[in-house]
């Protein structure tokens, strides 16, 4: 992330530019808005200074004449309290309509970032979230687009201050050339404290910056991993990981609290120094005739007044490391590129299944990241005809996730096509596929909802198809079981829920949309193997009513499928049915009599236990 110029201060050209940038879309995105706080501030600053003027002139023609007479009357009194009262209100008018429209600027810009974020997120391609962990995405969306425009509080105020500056140099110089000369001493003062202030303040905010967004990070995926931070003991570390990071942010936000604390009091004390100078030097000039006592506290009022938009502009300065910071990376994911295209071709539906062609398809992840190549897939080309039943079956690492998420197009190939009824999945009009196709992973996610919210995920359907989609899933007997039905929440990611009973929910929910062509990446190993031959039975598997792929490994659910693909190594190794593989292809039946024979050990494990508890408890009677 460049910090050329940060580092430096905050106050470099390159800085004033890119800061000018991000400023100019803000206030493009909310032109009035932004004219409304401009306006107020302006309102605020003319007024201001004016406080001078109507104190100078209270002070020469109401309270001197009353301290002369010796009594303040009614009418002076009446006289003293509007005009001050008069200049208070419109004042304050002036910083409603400062906060208010700054307020609603920065809201608003914020949120209109957010949503450019969020729709960039679902625009980039899966390989890109792949390499950037969710704990930075939500900061980038949040914290980061709230850095970007913090901007637009302070903003507002240091520009209309400009108009208090000259109003006020003005009356100061109108009153007593000498007495200016010696209250604007200040000013350089001011500025000077102000950029010593920002070249120690920018690297420590810019740190800090940073950390804010790592320790989103850390904290994001601490809370993701909580089930195996649980169960492998790592509460201690993972604890200790965390303070780590926090730690870091708490040294780099104490260093520039530090910072902060050491220049605000000089800066607060400046224009106290330059009013009591202002006096000290105004006494003689009072008692010389040269200004008379009005004007001399009209002058003195106005050095204090003024040493204020010199800080609006320190809040401004203050502010630009962290508008930097946080607008280079959320525009890393605005102009982040790799999004998918997509045509304006819809596919015709004809049959209830559909045809599925892999044309020589190739993927490697590590090229899809810029680095040395490692492939995935490599020319696998298949031809799965409508209402067909396919198994791919392959040892770890074979490819088999990939292929399954090249058919429904979470990424696209780097060779070779994906084709559905003859069409190029890059040529279908964006959600085409989705209508047609669906892909139940075998890591499913629940949401914190009830059962129907679920299922149907925003769609419009009744309860009927949800009830049927259940039943085809094998799910509709539990969730019959549950309290309230269709209704009963099922917790965060589906905590009241089993493990198959979650995978039966995911299944059920790509079953309601009615997909030509149902994928089942390892989507039911959870569950038990006669509960998933229901399943598949219940599919239709043979009957034509979808198209079905299943990533399997059990012998019993690969017996159902029409063909079987023996994947290994990213190719295909053989394909045919469950009996001609186990004959002629070496590595498919090591494979698949392995996961047999290990089901068949574990089930004899459960029976011996089994007869050890019948025999204890015999012995026990």
């Amino acid at each position: 992330m460049p910090s050329d110029d940060l580092g430096a201060g905050g106050g470099g050209p390159g800085t004033l530019r890119r800061v000018g940038h991000v400023v100019a879309l803000g206030v493009r995105a909310e032109p009035r808005l932004f004219a409304i706080a401009v306006a107020g501030s302006v309102l605020y600053g003319v007024l201001t200074a004016g406080m001078a003027q109507a104190v100078g002139w209270v002070t020469a023609t109401q309270i001197t004449p009353a301290i002369a007479a010796g009594e303040l009357d009614r009418g002076r009194g009446l006289i003293i309290g509007a005009t001050i009262g008069a200049v208070v209100l419109f004042t304050t008018v002036g910083v409603l309509l400062r906060r208010i429209g700054g307020g609603f600027t920065v809201f608003n810009v914020g949120a209109d970032y957010r949503r450019r974020v969020t729709r960039q997120y679902l625009h980039l391609p899966l390989s890109w979230h792949h390499r950037h962990p969710s704990g930075q995405l939500l900061s980038n969306a949040h914290a980061d687009v709230e850095a970007t425009w913090g901007i637009f509080m302070p903003l507002p105020m240091a520009l209309g201050v400009i108009v208090m500056l000259i109003a006020g140099a003005v009356q100061m110089l109108l009153i007593d050339p000498v007495l200016a000369g010696v209250g604007m001493v200040i000013f350089p003062l001011l500025f000077a404290a102000n950029a010593a202030f920002q070249r120690r303040m920018s690297a420590r905010v810019t740190r800090a910056q940073r950390l804010r967004a790592e320790v989103a990070e850390v904290a994001h995926e601490s809370f993701e991993g909580a089930l195996l931070v649980k169960v492998m003991g790592r509460e201690e570390q993972e604890t200790q990981r965390f303070a780590e990071v926090s730690s870091r942010l708490r040294t780099a936000a104490i260093a520039a609290g530090r910072t902060r604390g050491t220049f605000d009091p000089v800066i607060e004390a400046i224009p106290t120094f330059g009013t009591l100078a202002v006096l000290a030097v105004g006494v003689g000039r009072v008692a010389s005739g040269a200004v008379t006592t009005a004007e001399l506290v009209q002058l003195a009022y106005l050095i204090s007044v003024l040493s204020f938009p010199v800080r609006a502009f320190g809040w401004v300065l203050g502010e630009i490391p962290r508008t930097l910071v946080g607008w280079e990376r959320v525009n890393a994911v605005l102009q982040a590129t790799g999004s998918m295209a997509y045509g304006g071709a819809d596919l015709s539906a004809q049959t209830p299944g559909a045809r599925l062609t892999l044309d020589h398809l190739g993927y490697d992840y590590r090229a899809a990241d810029g680095g040395p190549g490692n492939p995935a897939l490599v020319d696998v080309c298949l031809d799965i005809a409508a209402g067909r039943t396919v198994a791919v079956v392959g040892p770890t690492g074979a490819g088999k996730s990939t292929l399954a998420a090249l058919m429904v197009r979470l990424i696209d190939p780097q060779t070779g096509r994906v084709l559905i009824d003859g069409l190029d999945v890059r040529e279908l009009a964006p959600g085409v596929l989705a209508s047609d196709a669906a892909l139940v992973p075998q890591g499913t996610f629940i949401f914190d909802d009830t059962v129907r919210g679920n299922v149907a995920l925003g769609a419009d359907v009744d309860d009927d198809p949800v009830w049927a989609a259940l039943a085809t899933a094998q799910a509709a007997g539990f969730v019959a079981r549950l309290p309230g039905g269709l209704d009963a929440m099922v917790g965060e990611r589906g905590a009241t829920l089993s493990g198959g009973q979650r995978q039966r929910l995911a299944l059920a929910r790509a079953l309601v949309r009615h997909p030509r062509l149902l994928i089942l990446d390892d989507a039911t190993s959870a569950v038990d193997p006669t509960v998933e031959q229901a399943i598949l039975a219940a599919l239709g598997a043979g009957t034509g009513a979808m198209t079905v792929v299943v990533v399997a490994y059990r012998m019993s659910t690969i017996a159902l499928a029409d063909e079987v693909v023996f994947l290994d190594e990213g190719r295909i190794v053989d394909r045919g049915t469950h009996e001609e593989l186990l004959t002629r292809c070496r590595g498919y039946h090591d494979l698949v009599t392995a996961y047999a024979r290990e089901a068949a050990e574990r089930a004899a494990v459960a029976a011996d236990e089994e007869r050890e508890r019948d025999l204890a408890a015999k012995v026990r009677r």
